[in-house]
């Protein structure tokens, strides 16, 4: 009885980009602000289960909790939402703008609680700046440094491959997001997100929400990375290919497969948010 068909989940995925493209920028920067912070945490817990125990999977194994916190606070995440507003722009209920609106100021907010996050980190872990050997500092300087100087230096190739590994991971990101939505109950939508998200942070694919975190952190603690760097080399193709792999293999298959014929695009007359 808790089980969500999906042909009502794919329902549920255009309503729910409708609901996220009607959002006010006061809530837009809110919880794009939380979103981003909440997912820094989450890194920083898989970063130091790895530490502890010598063990990427275990790390791997911890990180869907701020991905649940996330959906179960209704907060924003971009990559989520690359997956669900363009199928209600496809359905004519919201317009181009209102879309790219959701994006820019979420991707704003996550940019800020990213930081905001990063800064309390280093002083609480470091005792601003009196403890020089933490692991998990450690581990953001090289990740940053392996995120945009490991790419630079194959030059186009290196391009091909982060766009690749931003593909596959939001196409497992994006599942999480639909997947919530196969259960009514709490631990239901719990156990049913935390699947796909496992899937990719294992397998060190490229999140642009958590890059928003680990580059300019790894910058923030010494890192060798430029400002320019980041941007060119990580932040822009991958989100980029987060783009492309929730639109295209999560939400638009899904939409295609699932989507009832009666529930389909509706007429001229229908008003784009």
């Amino acid at each position: 009885m808790d089980y969500v068909k999906p042909e009502q989940v794919v329902e549920q995925m255009v309503q729910a980009g409708v609901n996220k493209a009607q959002l006010s920028i006061k809530d837009l920067l809110i919880r794009g602000f939380l979103g981003g912070a909440i997912l820094a945490f989450a890194t920083t817990l898989a970063f130091t289960a790895s530490a502890q125990t010598k063990l990427g999977l275990v790390g791997a194994l911890v990180f869907p909790v701020g991905f649940v916190m996330i959906v179960l606070l209704g907060l924003e995440l971009v990559t989520g939402s690359f997956a669900l507003i363009p199928l209600a722009v496809l359905n004519k209920r919201v317009s181009v703008r209102s879309m790219l609106n959701n994006f820019l100021w979420v991707i704003i907010g996550h940019l800020a609680g990213s930081v905001a996050y990063a800064a309390l980190f280093y002083a609480a872990v470091t005792n601003f700046g009196h403890v020089s050997d933490n692991a998990v500092i450690q581990t953001i300087i090289k990740t940053a440094e392996t995120k945009t100087n490991g790419y630079s230096g194959i030059g186009f190739d290196g391009m091909v491959a982060v766009f690749a590994k931003a593909v596959l991971c939001n196409w497992m990101v994006t599942l999480g997001a639909v997947m919530a939505m196969t259960s009514q109950s709490t631990l239901g939508k719990i156990a049913a997100m935390w699947l796909p998200i496992l899937t990719f942070f294992a397998q060190g694919f490229e999140h642009a929400v958590v890059n928003m975190f680990v580059i300019p952190a790894g910058m923030m603690y010494g890192a060798n990375v430029t400002f320019g760097g980041w941007w060119l080399w990580n932040q822009i193709p991958v989100l980029l290919g987060n783009f492309v792999g929730g639109v295209l293999f999560t939400g638009l298959l899904l939409y295609f497969t699932h989507m009832r014929k009666d529930a389909g695009v509706p007429s001229k007359n229908s008003k784009a948010a």
